[in-house]
């Protein structure tokens, strides 16, 4: 019989969360730990904030050291990429030419970055934000405090931070959005025009509706065209226009895929010696009714550590609620829920003047999600509020001398 052995495919924040929750589960196997990067799993979240502005060290950014996966009795594969999944053997085909027998495997595979298809989009010059080596590369590329031009395509949360990052390091920043305003696709009219008066005030050239045809240059990037033909000139073009779902190794190996790996309410796969966690899966939520894939650290980590229950033989249903932060400049986005379906958002505070302020997001009267900036308060109360989808007036919430905690639930007495 083949002695346990637990193989964790990719190394970000999920697999270093598995490797600890499979220890203190009780699993007494092997751990094998395969990572494409050929560093130890690290924060990806300073990567466009503290590490990119270079004030936080790339040791600094480790999730944990080298010594704490020794003491674990992780066997560590970095630098090396899975090629295939032979689920009826059991087995994990490296490119080192390795083969790895598994009794249970764990893909935490994360995902890629969603790449520009215009003309000149391959010249040097042009750099995406994902991992540690892409932020050396555009660390090494920019002069700081020489005033280089920055062009960032697109204005999720990956691009503003960018562009907070390299304002921090002197440069001039030009951002440029497709859509008519920032964060179209993952908040509110009301926060992204907040983000927008911050940049700006910061010194950053925000363009919306904005559509990137092509870059100009010869050897290198020299500046970035869109469709109505404006052009902006650029010394370095860094492009954060999403990411995709790592599903192509599940996808081969026949699990069922769709926008992420699919996997059940305890993480399994549709292979059950097989479970996923973290940005790479897809899964139902009971409390949205919905399908989901999240793209967050609390996320990862709390999958995992369900998917580590599971293969201890342990299971418990994933119930965690989705939450999620952002550091531009001096100011903290804390959200919690997801405000998709809201009838309603009222202010908290003052969005218009000022950094700090809250958006309550409502459905027929019941809170769905909160954002709150610089307001750790509202955040603590808000994940309370949204997790028992409290009814909540709209005076009220916007109304700062209220105290928001009256509406939280009375809890239950227990009987004696």
């Amino acid at each position: 019989m083949q002695s346990p052995h637990a193989v964790i495919l990719g190394a970000g924040h999920a697999a270093a969360q598995l490797v600890t929750s499979l220890r203190q589960q009780g699993w007494q196997g092997a751990i094998t730990l395969v990572g494409e990067e050929p560093v130890l799993p690290y924060q990806r979240p300073p990567l466009s904030k503290a590490y990119l502005a270079s004030q936080m060290s790339a040791e600094q950014m480790l999730i944990k050291n080298a010594a704490a996966y020794e003491k674990a009795g992780v066997n560590l594969r970095l630098g090396v990429r899975a090629e295939r999944i032979d689920r009826a053997q059991q087995r994990v085909h490296l490119d080192s030419g390795e083969v790895l027998d598994y009794s249970a495997l764990a893909l935490t595979l994360g995902a890629r970055v969603r790449e520009l298809t215009v003309p000149g989009a391959d010249l040097p010059g042009v750099f995406y934000l994902r991992t540690l080596a892409d932020v050396d590369r555009i660390k090494a590329h920019a002069s700081v405090g020489t005033g280089q031009r920055a062009v960032i395509v697109g204005g999720g949360y990956i691009g503003l931070e960018t562009a907070a990052g390299l304002r921090q390091l002197g440069l001039s920043v030009t951002l440029l959005e497709a859509m008519p305003r920032l964060l179209e696709r993952v908040t509110s009219a009301e926060v992204a025009a907040f983000y927008q008066r911050v940049h700006t005030e910061e010194g950053v050239d925000i363009r919306c509706g904005k559509s990137v045809q092509r870059i100009l240059g010869a050897s290198a990037v020299t500046a970035v065209q869109c469709a109505d033909g404006d052009t902006f000139p650029a010394d370095l073009v860094i492009v954060g226009i999403g990411v995709l779902p790592n599903v192509a190794l599940a996808a081969a190996a026949g699990l069922d895929v769709g926008n992420g790996i699919r996997v059940n309410a305890f993480a399994q796969t549709s292979d059950p010696l097989i479970v996923a966690a973290g940005d790479c899966t897809e899964f139902f939520s009971e409390a949205h009714g919905r399908a989901l894939r999240l793209e967050s650290v609390p996320h990862a980590m709390a999958q995992a550590s369900c998917a580590a229950a599971t293969l201890c033989g342990k299971p418990v249903a994933y119930q965690a609620q989705p939450w999620f932060w952002s550091d531009q400049y001096d100011l903290k986005l804390q959200m919690v829920g997801l405000s998709q379906g809201h009838d309603q958002a009222v202010i908290r505070g003052d969005s218009h003047q000022g950094r700090s302020f809250s958006v309550f997001y409502l459905a027929g009267g019941r809170l769905l999600a909160v954002d709150c900036v610089n307001r750790p308060r509202d955040f603590l109360l808000g994940r309370k509020l949204v997790a028992a989808a409290a009814e909540m007036p709209a005076d009220a919430l916007a109304d700062e001398s209220s105290d928001l905690s009256r509406w939280l639930p009375t809890p239950t007495p227990t009987t004696p």
